[in-house]
């Protein structure tokens, strides 16, 4: 019995400094995937959020809210001034909150930057009668008419 050897030839040259470049590019952006994947257990919800409370003095007649994006519930009370509840959550990213009234303009920002995790909330509560504007369109509140206000309106 003749025994051959065979012999194989490995067509991979070695690896050089583009190869081990591309090696670590790979690894780099699996452990971005995989931190992400880990974050996303992290949940937020700013509903259990604590919430922060900031009144305004208003005499105007209109209003606009900036409200970059997040969602703002708009309510029309009693009240003679502008109140405003915040409600917001996070579990990372650097942290944006901002709530300033400048003449008829109300700036509503909160949120986060980074590599972010948060949720935020508003609800603003105005004088009835006061006109408001969301992002400079004219849009409706809740709480326009009381119920005693739709008894009247059936005399």
């Amino acid at each position: 019995m003749v025994s051959r050897r065979t012999r194989t030839r490995s067509s991979a040259a070695p690896l050089g400094a583009g190869g081990r470049t591309a090696i670590a590019r790979i690894a780099a952006a699996c452990a971005v995937v995989s931190l992400g994947v880990a974050l996303t257990g992290c949940s937020v919800d700013a509903k259990s959020a604590e919430p922060a409370v900031k009144t305004f003095a208003f005499k105007g007649r209109t209003l606009d809210v900036k409200t970059h994006e997040i969602p703002v519930d708009l309510v029309a009370t009693d009240r003679q001034d502008i109140r405003v509840t915040r409600w917001f959550d996070a579990k990372s990213g650097e942290k944006h909150l901002r709530w300033e009234l400048e003449g008829d303009t109300l700036d509503l920002e909160a949120g986060c930057s980074g590599l972010a995790i948060c949720d935020a909330r508003f609800k603003v509560e105005v004088p009835r009668g006061v006109t408001v504007l969301r992002d400079g369109a004219k849009t409706d509140l809740s709480g326009q008419n009381r119920p005693r206000d739709k008894e009247q309106a059936r005399s």
